[in-house]
Order: C-alpha cells, then sequence, then structure tokens
C-alpha cells in the first residue's frame, strides 16, 4: 500500500510519523503547496478540524483574516494545515495520535 505524508519537514509530529513509517513518501506542503483538489478532498473528509486552531500562524492572523474559509486561509497559510495528513491507499488520516498509528500498524 501507498502512504504519502503531508506536512512540513520542520514539524515534529511530522518527522515522527516519517520515521514511523520509512517507507512513505513525504511531501512538503511549503515547497510543494496542495492543489485546489486535495485541498478540497481533505477538507470534504476532515472540515473544519484541518485548520490548526492552535498554531502560531493562528494566533498572528487578524480577527479579519481568521473569519475566511479554511480553503482561503490553507491557500493563504499552508502552515495553518493540522499535521499530517496522511493517505494510506484510498483513505485519510489526520494527525499522529494512538488511533491513526494503531490504524497504520505501527502500534
Amino acid at each position: 500500500m501507498s502512504i504519502t505524508i503531508y506536512g512540513i519537514k520542520t514539524c515534529d509530529t511530522c518527522r515522527k510519523a516519517t520515521k514511523a513509517l520509512p517507507d512513505a513518501t513525504f511531501r512538503d506542503i511549503r515547497a510543494d503547496p496542495l492543489t485546489a483538489e486535495e485541498r478540497a478532498e481533505f477538507l470534504a473528509r476532515f472540515g473544519d478540524a484541518l485548520v490548526n486552531r492552535a498554531s502560531t500562524t493562528w494566533r498572528g492572523l487578524s480577527e479579519d483574516e481568521r473569519q475566511a474559509t479554511p480553503d482561503t486561509l490553507l491557500t493563504a497559510h499552508p502552515s495553518l494545515m493540522k499535521r499530517p495528513v496522511i493517505r494510506a491507499g484510498d483513505v485519510l488520516y489526520l494527525g499522529w495520535k494512538a488511533d491513526v498509528q494503531s490504524a497504520l500498524g505501527v502500534v
């Protein structure tokens, strides 16, 4: 099964996922941003949860900017995406908590 990890190379959580899944392909969304189709697919699967409202980037946004749609926010600020998003075959996972690790056979 093909696995792709979408994240940012400096993100500690993404590094943990990459280390645990050594055969996975890693895609840095800063260097290679998500396409409109990928954003739409991720938002359809995870909705508002895809926007990381606990991030430094979020805290730096003005109140007006925070009112934008998730798609607009993620287009303008790729680092606002909660990370990692992992594609394993046709299934998408968000984050790197125990449930995702278990589903991917890591735990």
